[in-house]
């Protein structure tokens, strides 16, 4: 396979940045920098990856406060997520500050993302899977050919997204992962927003909100 990855936990909340590049041509993308952003640079600079955008699958602090800086120092685009997101993007300066975070700058993305739309990393193709529920705007991206995704705060192992923040929905999340994930094939492995990677097979299996027994 040519897709390469690798789970760069930042920020006091451990949150998975993902770097994902094509191993033929050495580019690629830094996923969620929600922080520690020298350190998502160092990462890269060791495996000799050019980091050529950066993708977003949601708007909370945790996944996005980096964002700007890194665009900033890469000179790169930023895509994604879906626009429901852009309050929460606009708000990144507040909640920086409310959760003692280092200063961060709201994102205005170079390229919404909407269900259905592809996006383009050092040559390979991601499909884009609308998710809402986590937060309205939540977006998914799936590497076929290499069968992974990377999901953000829709699916964990052995768990699920919050739902008790603002605009979350718990029936709409539970929808998300039934209607946009199951369906993918339950031989996807997916690396979360947070903890270990995980299959979507496994998680249909035992997943204590989202497994099939409960349907």
């Amino acid at each position: 396979m040519n897709l390469k990855c690798a789970i760069i936990p930042v920020t006091p909340f451990q949150q998975n940045s993902t770097l994902v590049w094509n191993e033929d041509t050495m580019t690629g993308a830094s996923i969620d920098p929600g922080g520690d952003i020298e350190h998502i640079f160092k990462v890269s600079e060791e495996a000799g990856v050019r980091i050529e955008k950066i993708l977003l699958t949601h708007g909370h602090l945790d996944h996005a406060s980096g964002t700007a800086a890194l665009a900033a120092q890469l000179d790169v685009p930023v895509e994604g997520p879906h626009e429901e997101d852009a309050f929460l993007l606009n708000a990144l300066p507040e909640q920086a500050k409310k959760y003692g975070f280092p200063e961060a700058s709201a994102v205005t993305p170079d390229r919404w993302l909407i269900g259905g739309d592809t996006v383009e990393v050092g040559g390979l193709t991601f499909d884009v899977r609308h998710c809402p529920g986590h937060t309205p705007g939540h977006v998914v991206f799936f590497h076929e050919p290499s069968r992974l995704a990377i999901v953000g705060d829709v699916l964990f192992q052995g768990s699920i997204g919050r739902t008790d923040l603002p605009r979350g929905n718990h029936e709409t999340l539970l929808r998300s992962i039934r209607e946009q994930l199951w369906p993918l094939g339950e031989d996807v492995a997916f690396v979360p927003g947070h903890g270990p990677m995980s299959t979507f097979g496994e998680e249909r299996r035992s997943n204590p909100y989202v497994s099939d027994a409960l349907q």
